[in-house]
């Protein structure tokens, strides 16, 4: 028989240990009957508010921070990002792959280098299709690709090439430009339209970008490019911690011009050393099985390097 004053020892150890563990994890306090939260244990965890810059600029052009509303919409988009933790990380691993391709187009078009945040805002580096069929990394409609250049078919849509798709943007932001004064509102234009915007403009008598009261994707359109621009620059100020070999390596490839017809591009990738699906990798505007080029047209596709897939 146990005594009873080590019965009650033992019913006190056995009720602490049914208690939760309090590395983070606690009861919540009880009124009424119930847990002020309406049930169950509480989980913490340190939630920070992201630190703003002093100043930014965007395409060499002021944001104006002491205005707050202008604040306040950067604080919400850098909350939002820096939150975003699994898409963030595969985007800064994506950027190290094809910023190289997008920069020098930028450089070589006059156009400021940090409108790759913009494409990093538009599809976050992939081949992405919207549910208004935009298309690519920079996301143009069907008539806006074709009126700037961009080839569409049943075999081609250079929607998706890179290179292309990024000079096709570059012409209408210069364009754009050109007409509203201001890289921002050019930024606002390639994200509503511009008649849209002229519409506005007329309506509020405003030609800034951040006077101008816009649809809240577009009114939150060029902050997030920006915020993206905070984070890809200063990733470990935000909490992203990648080292390099946490990054996506760089394409390498060699060209292989094409001037007649191709039966088969499985059967082309094999003949060079790839696959079907490594191939179209590199070259993912090319949209059916084979090419007919009935217009005896020169394309260029990229061949990847040879021992390119494997890890070094």
């Amino acid at each position: 028989m146990i005594p009873k004053k080590l019965n009650a020892i033992l019913a006190s150890l056995y009720a602490f240990l049914l208690l939760p563990a309090t590395s983070g994890i606690s009861n919540p306090p009880v009124v009424g009957g119930l847990p002020q939260d309406g049930g169950g244990a509480v989980f913490y965890q340190t939630i920070a508010n992201p630190p703003l810059p002093d100043a930014l600029e965007f395409a060499g052009e002021p944001v104006p921070l002491h205005y707050f509303d202008v604040r306040e919409a950067l604080q919400r988009e850098l909350t939002v990002l820096c939150y975003w933790h699994a898409s963030m990380i595969h985007t800064l691993q994506l950027a190290n792959r094809f910023f190289p391709i997008i920069e020098p187009v930028l450089r070589e078009e006059g156009v400021p280098d940090d409108f790759k945040y913009l494409c990093v805002a538009e599809s976050n580096l992939q081949q992405a299709v919207s549910p208004m069929k935009a298309v690519g990394f920079w996301q143009f409609l069907e008539q806006t690709a074709k009126e700037y250049g961009l080839e569409i078919t049943a075999e081609i849509d250079e929607r998706y090439h890179i290179e292309k798709a990024t000079r096709a943007a570059c012409a209408y932001l210069k364009k754009a430009r050109e007409k509203y004064g201001s890289w921002s509102m050019a930024a606002a234009s390639y994200n509503t339209g511009q008649k849209n915007l002229d519409r506005y403009i007329a309506q509020q008598h405003q030609t800034s970008y951040y006077n101008l009261l816009l649809p809240e994707e577009t009114g939150r359109y060029l902050f997030r490019a920006a915020v993206f621009k905070l984070i890809h620059r200063a990733p470990a100020r935000y909490g992203f911690h990648l080292q390099p070999d946490d990054l996506f390596k760089p394409l390498r490839w060699t060209e292989v011009k094409i001037t007649g017809a191709i039966d088969n591009w499985a059967a082309f990738a094999a003949g060079h050393g790839t696959n079907y699906k490594i191939f179209k990798y590199f070259n993912p505007w090319l949209r059916d099985a084979g090419l007919v080029n009935a217009n005896k047209k020169t394309y260029v596709v990229k061949i990847p390097t040879r021992g390119f897939r494997e890890l070094e």
